[in-house]
């Protein structure tokens, strides 16, 4: 369903978000409007209830014809399409491994210039909890979906080096109304936040291939943003408000609990038992 191109003086003619049904997806469709004159909603099922400045378009990723269609008179792209949780390897190939490669082949040639790509903290799930890491430590995903987004994070990166289109990758952590676990403490990222950094990534002049945690103003971090500092991203919340909810304990996990050894959390032992 397609609405008549009568533009307004906004930053944007027409942004596109993929996984607009999904749950991020749903949060961003009303918060981004005032960037665009028409924001693009699609998803692999149908958005409906469309409301003025809005157009729908079903799209599987994983067809590359419609992908390409998909993109015509796009200004940007926010792709939240795809798998977000762990799954067979198929499926997660179909939607986020060849429906990335046909999103950035259309993205050249119809010669887009920017992607926002929904990454993820999963992409570097097998480090401790102990650990410090920045956008810079070696990959260590925690299973196919985390897989996936390394693969993301590489095509971009490809596709910049190659090509000149400009990718922010946020590696979002838990972006939930608040968190629901002690983990999320740390990965906690609310949905101004996440507002907040896909503006930086959008309307930073010239942000290259960047790579930037998605997390709030958190107590204790596993995060050092500084490689992303050209962003000007600064989180304004803080997971800090629900210490409350999750009070301190002298209880230890089990030294063989993997979830509670590794920043992935449930993810290192979603997967396959093989």
């Amino acid at each position: 369903m397609m609405m008549s191109e009568q533009f307004s003086e906004k930053p944007f003619r027409r942004l596109l978000l993929t996984g607009a049904a999904g749950g991020l997806g749903r949060v961003l469709r009303e918060r981004i409007k005032p960037w665009a004159s028409i924001v693009r909603l699609s998803d692999i099922v149908s958005v409906d209830n469309l409301r003025e400045g809005e157009e729908a378009q079903v799209c599987d990723l994983a067809d590359k014809a419609a992908v390409l269609e998909l993109l015509r008179d796009v200004d940007a792209v926010l792709h939240f399409g795809g798998i977000s949780v762990e799954d067979k390897f198929e499926p997660i190939m179909q939607a986020n491994i060849l429906g990335m490669h046909n999103l950035y082949e259309a993205v050249h040639k119809l010669g887009i210039k920017r992607v926002i790509y929904a990454s993820s903290s999963h992409v570097v799930g097998f480090y401790r909890t102990t650990d410090l890491i920045d956008a810079d430590s070696p990959l260590r995903p925690d299973g196919f979906y985390g897989l996936s987004k390394c693969f993301g994070e590489a095509l971009s990166r490809y596709y910049y080096d190659r090509f000149g289109i400009e990718t922010v990758c946020l590696r979002i952590g838990s972006s939930f109304p608040e968190p629901r676990n002690s983990r999320m403490m740390v990965t906690y990222l609310s949905y101004d936040d996440l507002l907040e950094l896909i503006k930086a990534a959008l309307f930073t002049p010239r942000v290259g291939h960047s790579i930037v945690f998605g997390m709030s103003d958190n107590p204790v971090k596993w995060w050092d943003n500084r490689k992303a500092a050209h962003l000007g991203f600064k989180p304004n919340d803080s997971s800090s408000e629900f210490a409350a909810r999750f009070p301190l304990s002298a209880d230890r996990p089990d030294a063989g609990d993997l979830s509670s050894l590794y920043q992935g959390g449930p993810f290192v032992v979603a997967g396959p038992q093989y």
